[in-house]
């Protein structure tokens, strides 16, 4: 059991590295594209959605940990491709403008919910049709996968819109160049720790229950949840970790702004 649990946590470790470059490396180009280079990327990627599709519910009746490893990489292709599209432009939300220098909490907050209504909306709309699917399914890795995903996420959009002190605005596309300006820089925040506490939590419970049941869903649960854990001490602790994709990244044709905050 301890073999396949080192083995499905090195599998989760790769992918979430591989998955996050791989969507950088093609943002990054399409950045160089023209105005529509976005969009085509979002278009000749939708195959990644479709697969991701396919292995969710071939996933669903199958208990074995074939069945894991299929759910977890068909959770990560649905996010993947949402996030890519994120990214991209083509699904964000209706304001496009920075953040007024005079803007009021209220319509700071207002304005930038509007930047990324869009995409949090779809990626609810996601969730909500892959749990209904997988309610009643022998196999919910990749229900919980994208739940760990979708959750995280949030919290890491709370995060750096109430204030951390590192933010990582390295590798950013030209569409979104905007967001930066909802972002606040603070030595702390009240939801730092209840989002720490949370996802620590959730990492532990994942480990029971690889001890109590032994099956390799849970390692690749618990390694993607504290590798959510790990992005959000990046927002407080002063590491390079953009070194782990900027070697992999094709080197931008144009100087402009540039962010990541990891899948």
């Amino acid at each position: 059991m301890l073999a396949q649990a080192w083995f499905a946590a090195l599998t989760a470790l790769f992918l979430w590295w591989f998955s996050t470059g791989a969507i950088l490396f093609v943002v990054r180009n399409a950045d160089s594209d023209g105005p529509d280079g976005h969009v085509w990327a979002s278009l000749l990627s939708m195959p990644v959605l479709f697969a991701g599709v396919v292995g969710l519910m071939m996933s669903l009746p199958n208990t074995e940990p074939s069945g894991a490893y299929v759910g977890f990489l068909a959770g990560l292709a649905i996010w993947g491709w949402i996030e890519q599209a994120f990214l991209s432009g083509l699904i964000t939300g209706p304001n496009k403008d920075p953040c007024p220098t005079d803007a009021s909490p209220w319509l700071r907050f207002r304005r930038a919910w509007a930047s990324i209504a869009y995409h949090d909306l779809l990626l609810l709309a996601a969730f909500l049709l892959i749990w209904g699917f997988s309610i009643d399914a022998a196999n919910k890795v990749a229900l919980w996968t994208f739940g760990v995903l979708f959750f995280a996420r949030v919290s890491a959009q709370l995060n750096l819109y109430l204030g951390v002190p590192h933010i990582n605005t390295e590798f950013i596309p030209r569409p979104l160049s905007h967001l930066p300006s909802y972002f606040s820089t603070r030595k702390m925040n009240w939801l730092f720790p209840i989002s720490i506490s949370a996802l620590t939590f959730a990492t532990a419970c994942w480990l029971e229950r690889l001890y109590a049941t032994g099956h390799v869903g849970f390692a690749l649960l618990a390694t993607i949840t504290a590798l959510a854990a790990l992005e959000h001490w990046l927002m407080v602790l002063p590491l390079p970790d953009a070194k782990l994709w900027r070697w992999m990244l094709p080197a931008p044709k144009d100087k402009q702004v540039r962010m990541t905050d990891g899948l």
